[in-house]
């Protein structure tokens, strides 16, 4: 629900007085992207918007840092050119006219309420956004949902990736694979046409009784039974992304750098090209199938089905999988913070509400950066992490546990 009235000192009215009945937005993301479009028809598409927050609602700071990114990520969306008061040099320049957005968030019992104040040259507005506050029943539960993580492999070299077989533990590093098991060691080398990008990534998939390891501009397929036998040959095919039980998705990688180009399909014959990306997850949320990409930009775009956008995440890193737990009728998208490299890292379980995500779990520490995240499929995912105070890489398995 939007309103249009000049000036602001009709902002406290408006927060009191909004009827408890009035119409509301199904979900933030209508409701934000309504507001979003009226910024930039008075601002200019393509002009300067500068935004300001204030919190006066019960929101928790993680989710009233979710309605603010959904809000930027709808006015970059609609053509604006979005800067933050607190930004620093290099973001919105002096001399940009630049529209100057205020915004408030509060709520009443059954909506949660947006007043902005907008302000370009003499040009003053006050508009409202209201969306409904989700039934108690209609978040994913999840309040006993933990994170759990156990050792699988440690080594010097940089790990790629692990899959657990019957036989042992196969891990994918740069120079190798190899077949870890109780009493032996099994390798085969790698090789490539071409020297490996510095940020190296690869991906291991298990295919009946044998595997396939994909590397940028190589793919490799072999076998663990009876004896460790692989062949490679260079090879542009996308990387088959597991992605849970709803779905694959198949991915082209770009030689040479470290993210897939944007060109996918998935299992029900999705095809289309988006920007680029450098992890996926599917989720689902009352029994809809969503995609989530973490963008070379920082945001995590969330698509539908059909691979149309739907919203959009600013707060995490970019790493994602997806697990195929159901705690409370809902899945679990598992996202590593925002972060530098330098800086060790942390693992949180998040669910859909109304196509936005929700902290599920505490964040899990690890003792370094993740390098590598795949879902291993069930309830868990692979997460190898560069330990800071030993400089080796550690593979983990983390699991998700519904609690009772």
């Amino acid at each position: 629900m939007i309103a249009g009235v000049k000036g602001s000192a009709v902002l406290s009215a408006l927060l009191i007085l909004l009827p408890r009945d009035a119409r509301a937005a199904d979900d933030m993301a209508g409701a934000v992207g309504e507001l979003a479009r009226k910024t930039v028809a008075l601002a200019g598409r393509g002009e300067p918007v500068s935004v300001s927050w204030r919190n006066l609602s019960s929101l928790a700071s993680g989710d009233f840092n979710q309605a603010r990114m959904a809000f930027d990520a709808a006015l970059r969306e609609a053509g604006a050119r979005v800067g933050q008061k607190e930004d620093a040099p290099g973001g919105l320049s002096h001399q940009d006219p630049v529209a100057d957005a205020r915004l408030t968030l509060s709520g009443n019992p059954s909506q949660f309420l947006l007043v902005e104040e907008i302000r370009k040259a003499e040009d003053r507005q006050v508009w409202i956004a209201s969306w409904k506050r989700p039934a108690p029943t209609g978040a994913p539960a999840g309040s006993t949902l933990t994170l759990e993580k156990k050792l699988v492999w440690e080594q010097e070299e940089q790990i790629l990736d692990v899959v657990m077989l019957g036989t042992g533990v196969l891990v994918l590093s740069p120079s190798r694979v190899s077949l870890r098991g109780d009493t032996a060691t099994q390798s085969v080398p790698l090789t490539s046409p071409r020297p490996w990008p510095r940020d190296l990534r690869g991906h291991l998939q298990v295919s009946g009784g044998g595997f396939k390891a994909y590397l940028p501009g190589v793919a490799c397929s072999g076998a663990a039974d009876p004896a460790l036998t692989m062949e490679c040959h260079p090879s542009d095919q996308p990387w088959t992304l597991d992605a849970g039980p709803r779905g694959v998705l198949l991915a082209s990688f770009t030689p040479g750098r470290n993210h897939f180009d944007g060109r996918v399909s998935t299992s029900n014959g999705i095809r289309k090209t988006v920007a680029a990306f450098f992890s996926a997850a599917s989720a689902e949320e009352n029994g809809r199938a969503y995609w989530l990409l973490a963008m070379l930009d920082g945001r995590t775009q969330i698509f539908d089905a059909e691979f149309d956008p739907v919203g959009s995440v600013a707060a995490w890193g970019s790493d994602l999988a997806a697990t195929g737990a159901h705690c409370g009728g809902g899945s679990q998208i598992l996202a590593t913070k925002a972060g530098e490299a330098s800086e060790p890292d942390a693992i949180r379980a998040f669910g859909l509400v109304n196509r936005t995500p929700v902290p599920l779990s505490a964040p899990l520490g690890l003792p370094g950066p993740v390098t590598a995240f795949w879902s291993l499929g069930g309830n868990g995912a692979l997460a190898v992490v560069g330990d800071l105070a030993t400089g080796r890489y550690q593979a983990y398995a983390i699991t998700v546990n519904c609690g009772v």
